[in-house]
């Protein structure tokens, strides 16, 4: 048997063992059940992260006047003695009081100041916005308080021996050898970390706790669709440029080191981790010329949410942009569905576009 043949084959069998473990025929009645031990398991892969929660302690940095919002700098206490800096972008006229929130997560690159508008140094951005496209002002102009951390691994929260090198330059592969090393994964505590966003987002008076939802890019759509799927507090989610099938885009050719949880394919596919999530409400973006997350494999994860999203009696909370593009943001779609998700209560929302 060749290489390429043997690992195929473990991925096979990796689907023959779900498929053996849920049965063909599987009790409609114990579909809880199973979901309840999928979320159990899939955070146990994601690693083991202490329970107890650290005061957040947060400490403004900075503060600019921006053009129809504020924009803060805050670091606040997440896991384990880290602390994340965020930004926070507050609408001068925000679209309700108190506003909905939305977690804004960027993908690789040189962090959080990538999607306000920033150039590495902190100084303001001349140039064209990259495939983050600004996205975080994008939803501050749509009246949002919006939280955009920096994940662990890129910007200012990178290793001292890749700070000397270009902004681009990531930790990943370091942070996730050692973190597997010793029990965890980088996803995991990343995804750990977000929700300790979300647990600042609903402390500020300014921002409504029973609304806040989560958007993503890339890798900030993998932590985005995953935190989401562990934590009920998140209204909805958008992921962009991520939602796929493990085997046919993670396997599929060389990704960053931050994507591998190990063991993951014998418990789900990526669909049935994102459709915990639900009924709570997803948005898919997908480019049709992304060659990272390619869209033949994420118009099958859609697909397949279609039906998970169906057994759980919410067929309209699962909605898809499918655009002409790259690996990138596209926008208006999904901050229209955004703004009628967090202004209406949490029933149904509208079907896929093109």
């Amino acid at each position: 048997m060749d290489i390429e043949r043997y690992l195929s084959s473990l991925t096979e069998q990796a689907a023959e063992r779900r498929r053996f473990a849920r049965g063909d025929g599987a009790d409609p009645a114990d579909r809880e059940g199973r979901r309840a031990r999928l979320r159990e398991s899939f955070s146990r892969l994601l690693g083991e992260f202490p329970a107890e929660e650290q005061p957040p302690e947060p400490r403004l940095l900075e503060r600019t006047e921006c053009d129809g919002y504020i924009r803060e700098r805050v670091e606040f206490a997440t896991v384990e003695g880290l602390r994340m800096p965020t930004y926070v972008l507050m609408p001068r006229r925000p679209a309700s009081v108190p506003a909905a929130a939305v977690i804004a997560l960027h993908g690789h690159g040189y962090g959080s100041r990538e999607i306000v508008g920033l150039e590495p140094d902190g100084s303001e951005r001349a140039g064209h916005p990259g495939l983050h496209k600004d996205f975080a002002i994008s939803l501050a102009r749509e009246g949002f308080v919006v939280f955009a951390p920096e994940l662990i691994g890129f910007g200012d929260r990178r290793l001292e021996e890749d700070k000397q090198e270009k902004p681009g330059q990531n930790s990943c592969f370091r942070l996730a050898a050692h973190l597997l090393l010793t029990g965890r994964t980088l996803a995991g505590l990343r995804v750990r970390e977000t929700m300790r966003a979300v647990d600042y987002a609903r402390s500020l008076p300014g921002a409504d706790p029973n609304r806040i939802a989560v958007m993503g890019i890339s890798g900030g759509g993998l932590v985005a669709g995953f935190a989401a799927a562990l934590d009920e507090r998140i209204r909805c989610a958008v992921v962009s440029g991520y939602a796929s099938l493990f085997a046919e885009s993670i396997l599929a050719r060389n990704h960053c080191l931050d994507n591998y949880i190990p063991g993951i394919l014998l418990e789900a596919e990526m669909p049935e981790l994102l459709g915990l999530i639900a009924p709570r409400a997803l948005f898919l973006e997908s480019g049709d010329a992304d060659r990272v997350f390619p869209r033949e494999a994420a118009e099958k994860a859609y697909r397949e949410l279609q039906g998970l999203y169906s057994e759980a009696g919410a067929p309209g909370s699962l909605a898809a942009d499918f655009f002409a593009g790259g690996h990138e943001i596209h926008g208006e779609p999904a901050f229209a569905w955004l703004r009628e998700r967090l202004e209406a209560p949490p029933t149904t929302g509208r079907g896929e576009s093109r």
